[in-house]
């Protein structure tokens, strides 16, 4: 009898001290848990835009901007670098039903009343007319690269914004990432991995976004300025096709 007391007597003990370790755990734990709160899982819009640093909030607004400035030159560009903004069909008809008929004022008239590229090449070929027809021709060439330029400046605009976004989004990445770092010294225990975590996964939307924009500013750039290219040279061809019968024409005063 006395074994057994023994034995049960062991067994209560055992679990009392059992018990009183399990208590002290889970107080421990909860002690701990007071000491390194967890950042909330979570991570809204505000925290994505402003991170907390003013020079992260300044590079999506930079972001914005620059998707908007992309998006309105896209639309431009489809309004602009098209063959009738470029070669209207009633200039290409007036002048050529002018010149046929040796009318020279009627087509310097026909061509303020259609103002384009072609109007402007051809302005600059009848201003030289009087000098013969290689010079007519070198007139409408550096007409021609004048005009190309000046388009080409208003599609290579979309290139900028192209350039601009990634460089953008890396400098926001960059950032985020020292602000990330920062941010450990101020987390102790389990919450710094969910601090260098949430923090980078943050810093990197910028760099997504950035290239979210560039690259369809991108492909546009490369679209638009193939067609503006073609037409350009569709263009100076029209032109050298109707001064062609000027070749051998005297201008009388």
């Amino acid at each position: 009898m006395s074994i057994r007391k023994n034995n049960v007597a062991k067994l209560v003990l055992s679990l009392l001290v059992f018990t009183s370790v399990a208590l002290l755990a889970q107080e421990a734990d909860a002690a701990a848990a007071a000491a390194d709160p967890a950042p909330s899982s979570g991570t809204g819009i505000w925290d994505i835009l402003y991170g907390g640093s003013l020079v992260n909030l300044g590079i999506w607004c930079g972001l914005f901007a620059t998707s908007f400035i992309g998006l309105w030159l896209i639309v431009d560009a489809f309004l602009v670098v098209k063959k009738d903004k470029l070669m209207p069909p009633a200039l290409i008809n007036g002048v050529r039903d002018a010149l046929s008929q040796g009318d020279l004022g009627a087509a310097v008239t026909c061509c303020d009343s259609y103002p384009s590229p072609l109007a402007n090449i051809l302005r600059a070929a009848f201003d030289n007319i009087n000098d013969g027809y290689e010079v007519v021709q070198q007139a409408v060439s550096a007409a021609t690269d004048m005009e190309t330029e000046k388009l080409m400046q208003r599609v290579n605009y979309l290139n900028v914004c192209g350039q601009i976004a990634p460089s953008l989004g890396l400098m926001g990445t960059v950032t985020g990432m020292v602000m990330a770092f920062a941010g450990l010294a101020s987390a102790t225990g389990a919450a710094k991995a969910k601090v260098l975590a949430m923090s980078i996964s943050t810093a990197l939307w910028t760099t997504c976004v950035g290239l979210i924009i560039a690259v369809p500013a991108l492909l546009f750039f490369t679209y638009h300025k193939n067609v503006a290219t073609r037409l350009l040279l569709e263009t100076e061809a029209t032109t050298l096709d109707l001064i062609k019968v000027l070749r051998n024409a005297q201008v009388e005063e």
